[in-house]
């Protein structure tokens, strides 16, 4: 299952036009990502509001992470200071995998943003969280925090926002987007030795586990007639046939 560092702004003396700050606002935002990203199985790791670009860059880059994402709020030119609308999602040019992320994330943004056509996707080089992750990187400029409706719109929204992010992180890698569930305890019956454990929710998706029968695991979620399940610190996709639920 895909791993990303997820990056919500450490700028705290960015501040929006309504109240709070560009850092506090976007952790808010990533705290609203987490139940749909654990509901999904993607695995994530986290900056904290304490750390900075730099010291967050270093921290993806010492992991293996599928994908880098930072979560932030763009702010206008003083000339045009409250004046600016939209949605950028900047990605670094020829990372094709970095530009498929962001290509997918403004599409669907445009789906809930207000002004649909003031979304896009956006190559640049000089966003260090762009140009250093090893990872793919995707750099989200979730409209301007001078602009009252911009601002009004992110405050509001957060949990929309979220589900529309997870769900393009889903589509990017090849994966249900699921909404939470309690887990459930269970056990695995199979008759034979063991029961794979698999990447995607399909018989041809890799095994990247296996667990021996009167096995204990966790059922996190469900597609069709998968359990997306956590055994032994692995987080996979099994058949729902050869699992009981306790």
């Amino acid at each position: 299952m895909p791993i990303i560092y997820l990056s919500p702004s450490t700028q705290e003396n960015n501040l929006y036009v309504s109240g709070g700050s560009e850092e506090e606002w976007m952790n808010r935002l990533a705290d609203a990502m987490v139940p749909y990203l654990d509901a999904s199985g993607i695995q994530y790791r986290r900056n904290t509001p304490d750390m900075t670009a730099a010291s967050s860059i270093r921290a993806s880059n010492a992991g293996n992470y599928d994908l880098h994402l930072a979560l932030h709020s763009n702010a206008s030119a003083p000339a045009n200071y409250g004046q600016t609308r939209g949605i950028i999602v900047f990605y670094y040019p020829g990372s094709t995998r970095g530009k498929r992320a962001a290509d997918i994330m403004a599409d669907n943004l445009k789906a809930i943003y207000p002004l649909p056509n003031n979304v896009r996707s956006q190559s640049t080089t000089s966003i260090g969280e762009v140009r250093q992750p090893r990872a793919p990187s995707v750099f989200l400029e979730l409209g301007y925090h001078d602009n009252a409706d911009d601002a009004a719109w992110i405050k509001s929204n957060l949990d929309r926002i979220a589900q529309n992010l997870v769900l393009s992180l889903t589509e990017y890698f090849n994966i249900p987007f699921l909404y939470p569930q309690a887990p459930r305890a269970a056990v695995v019956d199979v008759n034979w030795g063991s029961l794979n454990i698999r990447s995607r929710p399909s018989t041809s998706a890799p095994i990247i586990a296996r667990a021996y029968d009167g096995a204990r695991l966790t059922v996190i979620n469900q597609w069709q007639n998968w359990y997306l399940v956590s055994f032994d610190g692995v987080i996979g996709y099994a058949s729902g046939d050869f699992i009981t639920l306790l």
